[in-house]
């Protein structure tokens, strides 16, 4: 049926964690996010730009992006005609990088055109494959390691299905070795977050002694080949996650065996267009995949949900309940899980949760609106 974009509005947010998060590059206490609104005919779609408050995950962050959006990608697609959601990406593929910002809008337009077929959204990517998705948590570091023991008893307890720990040089080998000692059986990985070079081959090789599922970016965030040469040193699989931004890169680093297992991040490969094609590619070659999380807000968190209905997402990924995260979600109801560690996909259009609007205004620190002409 097609739609036009007759109105883009973008919304700040400020909300504070329920506790912090920390990973190999810092702290965080609180999360600044951009929500990108599209609209026609009166129906809107929303998508969430996922990166962080500072360039340390990726070249992006919070401030960067919405000057982005409002100078660059709002501009190049505000009053265009598209039959699908798949052609918005191509209005900004002339932009380098930035695929979280671009990543941002781009799901916005995917909701949209499934609140306008009235379809989940899951289905309209061609997801579907389960109807329960397996969960896992991402836990930050922590000031002991009885505080993270604490914690992963928590999310043990809570029905989680995988535990991922965030390492760093000086909180790896002798951290996850008690872990370990206290949690023989459960499903661990560790995520490095590129915190380290080939000059450590000799340390993340004692890693191999602790069954790990994988060890997710040990090195450089731009880097595939180096891994390779990781990767055949060690028995643990390594997890590639933020080398791999388009499909090409996920060929790339297939090809030159850099890895055994893929995390897709939706706005890391610029939406979901892209994802659905890491998404195949891994799939022809074998090669299991799991969705990443970013601390997202209940939108980011609804996409992620559809987007790990795909057939070979067959890992526990990073999608958790809200409260995890915020005191206050502005989704309701909230994301949660079941006893099971599962997330219920449902059959209500477009991303399958309604808004929470006067939470989300009360939240809402900055606000542009963009009209077609």
């Amino acid at each position: 049926m097609g739609f036009k974009i007759e109105h883009v509005r973008l919304h700040w947010i400020e909300m504070p964690l329920v506790h912090f998060f920390e990973t190999s590059f810092g702290r965080t206490y609180s999360r600044q996010m951009i929500l990108v609104e599209v609209c026609c005919g009166g129906v809107s779609g929303w998508g969430e730009v996922t990166c962080g408050e500072h360039p340390y995950y990726n070249e992006e962050w919070t401030e960067g992006a919405w000057e982005l959006l409002n100078a660059y990608i709002v501009p190049a697609v505000l009053g265009k005609s598209f039959e699908k959601a798949a052609e918005v990406g191509k209005c900004t593929a002339g932009m380098k990088g930035h695929r979280m910002t671009r990543g941002g809008l781009e799901a916005a337009c995917w909701d949209l055109e499934a609140r306008l077929a009235g379809v989940p959204l899951w289905k309209l990517i061609g997801g579907g494959a389960r109807p329960e998705i397996p969960c896992g948590v991402s836990i930050g570091i922590q000031d002991s390691v009885a505080q993270l023991l604490g914690k992963i008893h928590t999310e043990v307890d809570a029905g989680y299905q995988r535990i991922k720990m965030k390492i760093k040089p000086g909180w790896d080998v002798e951290v996850i070795r008690e872990v370990r000692r206290e949690f023989p059986s459960i499903l661990l990985m560790a995520d490095a977050n590129s915190a380290y070079t080939l000059a450590d081959i000799d340390h993340l090789k004692k890693l191999d002694e602790f069954n790990l599922m994988m060890i997710e970016q040990p090195l450089s965030h731009d880097e595939i080949i180096d891994h390779a040469q990781l990767q055949a040193a060690l028995d643990t699989p390594i997890c590639l996650d933020e080398c791999i931004r388009t499909a090409h890169h996920a060929e790339q680093a297939l090809r030159l065996k850099a890895g055994r297992i893929i995390n897709i991040k939706l706005g890391r490969v610029g939406g979901f267009a892209e994802a659905i094609k890491v998404h195949d590619i891994c799939q022809r070659h074998g090669i299991p995949v799991w969705c990443g999380g970013m601390l997202e807000s209940g939108i980011g968190r609804a996409h992620n949900i559809a987007l790990a209905t795909l057939p070979n997402f067959v890992l526990p990924g990073d999608v958790s309940a809200s409260r995890r995260y915020w005191k206050r979600d502005i989704i309701d109801p909230w994301v949660d899980i079941t006893p099971r560690g599962t997330i219920v996909t449902g059959d209500a259009p477009g991303f399958g949760y309604p808004l929470d609007l006067e939470f989300l205004e009360s939240v809402r620190t900055r606000h542009e609106s963009h009209a077609a002409q």
